[in-house]
């Protein structure tokens, strides 16, 4: 571990500057297939080809070399069949997977912490593999279109499929999927009028879709159990126009002795979009009792709670109990240098997945304009203020002021980028901590209060109209 007057806490900060060998020459390769989708491969043109060549170079001498090569060829040849696509989008994936192991490699030096070891997927049961084609022959029609070829017809394909796949709980996650993916379509259509594509962001959903309609390829290791202390480091909360959810990041004691680990636990609802704010709470507070507990400053001691081998806990009330407070930057120091990361699924490997528990200190705070930087061992890290949300007490100039932070070590725009979660700071010449799930259990500040009366009223508002509704 660095001490703190080095420059990082208890992280080697210094060691996620160096250049990662191949990176550049990777999303480059995805870059070039992902304009190949932008036009589409119904009638392909040079540069199509070219774009097609440079993904099959980059697999070369892989165990996919052979069959992406085929592919590339098929493809650009405008003759490509479902394999050959499935055959591109896993290269594409095997790249990007690439990536993010390099990535993360350099996050484990950085942090010192040992990684979880994967473990072999359960063999899941049989799936309706008629359903599973018809949702990649969809894929394959919009590979064909590309995404300025789109329309309405194109993108209602997915609609009977979808409907078939959500109630059979074993194809509920590509369901998912291939439901919002051809929602986000549907409203961009037609794709000719688009200023702008969102390549990269549609081509790992075309890619993600067309793996998770193989037969087996969602399957997952069975969940364990976890019986001990857990101790909250902090809350990720994310919010959309209609939906919300909140992450909280801990430290997990086993009971029986063995090495602490990280995991996460994550509620998500709908919402209307009149509740924004501190006013998510609300929603969110009713399915996940550890919110309070991270709201009050608690440990939560956690008996038979499922979990998976990436370490998401399944969370159950039921197998929780709230226990001794617990101070999250106690823990930041004390518990999180020898906790160990959780695997991460071979499906999941891609830099946006990459959020990981850091703690950083003695760092200088630099802000110019609408950006800030940790001076951390002599080089800036990027401070990614946009994520710190409006329901809590933590904002971007508590940030600016601080001298500790939790965060979550991201990935993004080819630089790593801390999202604080707490920061240590000084109030009235005293020291104080701020926590962007401060208010998760509740809250007597002033702005907390308004902001949960606000909500309270919005949701009255639309419980009454949907019952006067219901009673029509």
């Amino acid at each position: 571990m660095v001490p703190a007057d080095q420059g990082g806490g208890v992280m080697r900060a210094d060691l996620l500057f160096d250049p990662v060998a191949g990176l550049d020459e990777a999303l480059a390769a995805v870059d070039a297939f992902d304009q190949v989708l932008v036009a589409g491969l119904l009638r392909p043109q040079p540069a199509q080809a070219a774009g097609l060549t440079e993904l099959a170079h980059a697999v070369a001498g892989t165990p996919l070399a052979a069959r992406v090569s085929e592919a590339a060829a098929k493809a650009a040849a405008g003759s490509a069949g479902e394999d050959h696509f499935v055959a591109l989008a896993a290269a594409r994936t095997a790249l990007l997977g690439s990536v993010h192991d390099a990535l993360m490699t350099r996050v484990t030096e950085a942090t010192g912490r040992p990684r979880g070891e994967e473990t072999v997927p359960a063999t899941g049961g049989r799936q309706a593999a008629n359903l599973l084609a018809a949702a990649r022959a969809w894929l394959c029609d919009l590979a064909r279109a590309g995404w300025r070829g789109i329309d309405h017809e194109v993108v209602s394909g997915a609609a009977q499929v979808v409907s078939a796949m959500l109630p059979d709980p074993s194809l509920r996650r590509p369901a998912t999927l291939l439901d919002g993916f051809a929602a986000e379509l549907a409203a961009s259509c037609p794709g000719s009028a688009l200023e702008r594509i969102p390549a990269r962001r549609w081509g790992d959903l075309w890619s993600r879709g067309m793996l998770l309609t193989l037969p087996g390829a969602a399957d997952a290791p069975a969940p364990g159990t976890a019986t001990g202390r857990l101790l909250p480091l902090g809350v990720d909360l994310q919010e959309h126009a209609t939906a919300a959810q909140a992450q909280v990041h801990a430290v997990f004691e086993p009971a029986d002795g063995s090495a602490p680990g990280l995991v996460r636990a994550t509620v998500s609802v709908p919402k209307p979009d009149t509740v924004v704010g501190a006013g998510l709470w609300q929603l969110l507070r009713p399915h996940m009792s550890l919110l309070a507990a991270v709201g009050e400053g608690r440990s939560m001691e956690l008996s038979d709670m499922p979990v998976t081998a990436e370490g998401d806990l399944i969370w159950s009330d039921e197998h929780a109990r709230p226990s001794e407070p617990a101070d999250a930057f106690t823990a930041a120091r004390v518990a999180l240098p020898t906790a160990t990361d959780p695997a991460t699924a071979p499906l999941d490997r891609h830099p946006t997945r990459i959020a990981v528990p850091v703690f950083l200190e003695g760092y200088a705070v630099q802000k110019e304009d609408e950006t800030m930087t940790f001076t951390v061992a002599g080089h800036p890290l990027a401070v990614d203020t946009d994520r710190v949300p409006t329901a809590g007490p933590l904002t971007p100039e508590a940030v600016a002021t601080s001298n500790a932070c939790i965060g979550l070590l991201r990935w993004d725009a080819g630089t790593y980028r801390v999202q604080p979660l707490a920061v240590e700071t000084t109030v009235r010449k005293k020291p104080v901590a701020l926590h962007a799930g401060a208010w998760a259990g509740g809250t007597t500040d002033r702005v907390g209060v308004k902001a949960e009366k606000a909500a309270t009223d919005a949701v009255a508002v639309l419980r009454e109209r949907a019952g006067r509704l219901l009673r029509k």
